[in-house]
């Protein structure tokens, strides 16, 4: 069963690589892109490496194809030309959605038959989250701390990159807000009985 498994999903992870170089519109490269991360997450599942397939598909479906997504927007793609096919594409979607959910039921049939097989040398071992979480939180800490500061500079960077200012559209000034007076922001009117403002 692990080699029909193993067969199944590196088909697809070399299928959906050709397809992100291959695919025309750069929307559907990125979502080829995460298909190949979710199925090669399976396959580090299945070799017993639990924590690696989550670390991939917390990192880079999470983070970088979101950064290739700030990329594909910058590109300006024409929207209205994508919808009008949208509904041809459906069975497509479809189609994806089940390999999907197969390679899920897969993976997870498989590792159920691996249960009582034992991944780690001792059976006091810990596991392999917990090995890595020792090294990184210890030896490697400076460097992971350093890691993490970049990404948030890249995740400003693509930020700003994206930010466009139109005109005529309102925008919040801190400082009017904090240096009005209570002249500007109160107006007292005097309502005389029986009529409104």
């Amino acid at each position: 069963m692990e080699v029909i498994a193993f067969s199944i999903l590196s088909a697809i992870v070399l299928i959906s690589a050709i397809c992100v170089i291959a695919a025309r519109n750069p929307v559907h490269s990125v979502l080829f892109l995460i298909l190949a991360f979710f199925t090669s997450a399976g396959l580090l599942v299945l070799i017993g490496a639990e924590f690696l397939a989550m670390l991939l598909v917390v990192v880079y479906v999470g983070a970088v194809a979101v950064l290739f997504l700030f990329v594909v927007m910058m590109l300006d793609v024409d929207f209205v030309e994508l919808k009008q096919g949208f509904l041809n594409y459906a069975p497509f979607g479809a189609i994806v959605a089940l390999v999907f959910f197969a390679e899920i039921g897969l993976v997870a049939s498989v590792m159920g038959e691996n249960q009582s097989d034992s991944f780690n040398a001792a059976p006091n071992a810990p596991t392999n989250a917990e090995a890595i979480g020792q090294v990184m939180y210890t030896d490697y800490l400076l460097l992971f701390q350093i890691s993490g500061v970049i990404l948030l500079i890249a995740m400003i960077g693509a930020i700003v990159l994206t930010l466009r200012h139109r005109p005529g559209v309102r925008r919040q000034s801190v400082s009017k807000q904090v240096g009005r007076t209570r002249e500007e922001a109160v107006q007292l009117k005097d309502v005389r009985p029986g009529q409104g403002i």
